[in-house]
C-alpha cells in the first residue's frame, strides 16, 4: 500500500511530515502525483506561527462572521498551501487524461485523489513551463480577480476596463503585487508604479517592466506631484493594496486621487494603528474594495468564474512567462527542506518572492 506524505503544523513554529495510507481510487476520480507545490508565505506563515484568525475565533461561513462563541480551528493544521502542479497517473473519469499535467489547489501533499466535478482542475498546455503552473489554479486567479474588481468599479466588464490608459499604483511587491502590476501593464495601463521597501522586490518589479519606488514618507507626495489631472486632483487612478499591513493601506490611500478606489487584496492579521480614516480616506472621498478570491464582482458572476480567472492567468503566463520565471520564482527547494524554509521565512532569515517545493526527488 502506498503512502501519502503531507506537510502539517502540529504546533506553532513546527512543520512536520504526516504519513497516511493512500485510499483506493474511487470511480469518477483521478489520482495525481505532486510535481511542484508553491508556498504562499503570507497566508501559510499565519498557520505556522499560530496567528491565523481562524485559530482564535470561530468562522460562520453562512453568516460571514467571526464569532468568539464559535469553534476555532486547532492544531495540528493539515491544510497548507494552494499552488499545486501534479501529473495524473491514473484516471477513472473521461474528464482528465492519464499523463496530463494539471494545476490544482489541495495543499502540500505528495498524492491527491480528485473528482473533477467538484474540484477546480486546470490542464496545463504542453508548452508551459510546469513551474509556472503553481500560479494557475489559485494565486493567479486572486490577481486577475483584483484587476477585475477595478474594472467593475469603473463600470466595465473586461480586465482592460479598469486599468487601460490609467495611472496605477501597486503597494506591495510580493508575488501577488507583482503579478497584479504585470497584468495591469499588459492590459494597457499608462504606468504602473510598485511601492515596496525591499530592494529585491523593487528590482523584480523593474525586471517586469514596472516602475519601482521605495515606500518612504514622501512617496505619495512625489507621485501626486508628478501625476496631476487638474486643480486639486492629483494621484493614481486606481491603487492595488497587496501588503498585509495597515501602514501599507495608509500608503495606498495617500497615493489615490480624489474619489478613486483602493482595491485591497491583502490579508491582515493584526490591528490597524497606522490607519487614520479621518485623513485622506475622508477628505478625498475614497473607497476601499476588498477583492477576495471567493467572489468575483457582483453582477459579473455570469461572465466570470474560477475557470475563466485561470484562463486569464494562463494567457498572462503565455505572453510574459519568461519574465515571471526570471523575477518571481526566486526559490525552488526540495520538499524535504520545507521545514527549514518555513523556519527561515518565519524568522526573516531568508527573503523570497515566490518559493516552490520540488517533489520530483522525494
Amino acid at each position: 500500500m502506498s503512502t501519502v506524505r503531507t506537510l502539517v503544523v502540529p504546533r506553532p513554529g513546527v512543520l512536520a511530515v504526516e504519513e497516511t495510507p493512500e485510499p483506493p481510487l474511487g470511480e469518477g476520480s483521478f489520482r495525481a502525483e505532486t510535481v511542484y507545490s508553491g508556498v504562499s508565505a503570507g497566508t501559510e506563515l499565519t498557520w505556522f506561527r499560530g496567528t491565523s484568525p481562524y485559530l482564535a475565533t470561530g468562522w460562520d461561513a453562512e453568516l460571514g462572521l467571526f464569532d468568539a462563541a464559535g469553534e476555532p480551528r486547532s492544531f495540528p493544521v493539515r491544510q497548507l498551501g494552494y499552488m499545486e502542479v501534479a501529473r495524473v497517473t491514473d484516471s477513472r473519469t473521461p474528464a482528465v487524461a492519464e499523463g496530463a499535467m494539471v494545476a490544482m489547489a489541495y495543499g502540500h501533499a505528495s498524492v491527491v485523489h480528485a473528482d473533477p466535478v467538484t474540484r477546480h482542475v486546470v490542464p496545463l498546455p504542453d508548452g508551459l513551463d510546469p513551474l509556472l503552473g503553481v500560479f494557475v489554479a489559485h494565486l493567479g486567479p486572486i490577481c486577475v480577480n483584483g484587476v477585475l474588481h477595478a474594472a467593475a468599479d469603473a463600470g466595465g466588464r473586461e480586465l482592460r476596463d479598469g486599468v487601460a490608459g490609467r495611472l496605477v499604483v501597486v503597494v506591495g511587491g510580493g508575488a501577488i503585487g507583482l503579478l497584479v502590476g504585470l497584468l495591469a501593464r499588459v492590459s494597457g495601463a499608462a504606468e504602473v508604479v510598485v511601492v515596496d521597501p525591499t530592494p529585491q522586490r523593487r528590482a523584480a518589479a523593474a525586471g517586469l517592466g514596472l516602475t519601482a519606488v521605495d515606500d518612504t514618507p514622501d512617496v505619495a507626495r512625489d507621485l501626486k506631484t508628478r501625476w496631476r489631472h487638474g486643480p486639486a486632483d492629483h494621484g493614481a487612478d486606481v491603487v492595488f493594496q497587496c501588503r498585509g499591513q495597515s501602514a501599507a493601506l495608509a500608503t495606498a490611500l495617500r497615493c489615490a486621487r480624489p474619489q478613486a478606489t483602493v482595491v485591497d487584496l491583502a490579508f491582515y492579521t493584526g490591528g490597524a494603528p497606522d490607519l487614520a480614516l479621518g485623513e485622506e480616506f475622508h477628505h478625498n472621498g475614497l473607497a476601499v474594495r476588498c477583492a477576495q478570491i471567493g467572489r468575483v464582482p457582483r453582477g459579473l458572476a455570469h461572465a466570470w468564474d474560477r475557470a475563466r480567472l485561470s484562463r486569464e492567468t494562463l494567457g498572462l503566463l503565455t505572453v510574459a512567462g519568461d519574465l515571471v520565471r526570471a523575477h518571481l520564482l526566486t526559490d525552488v527547494v526540495p520538499v524535504d527542506e520545507a521545514p527549514a524554509l518555513f523556519a527561515d521565512l518565519s524568522e526573516r532569515r531568508r527573503h523570497v518572492i515566490s518559493a516552490v517545493l520540488d517533489y520530483r526527488a522525494a
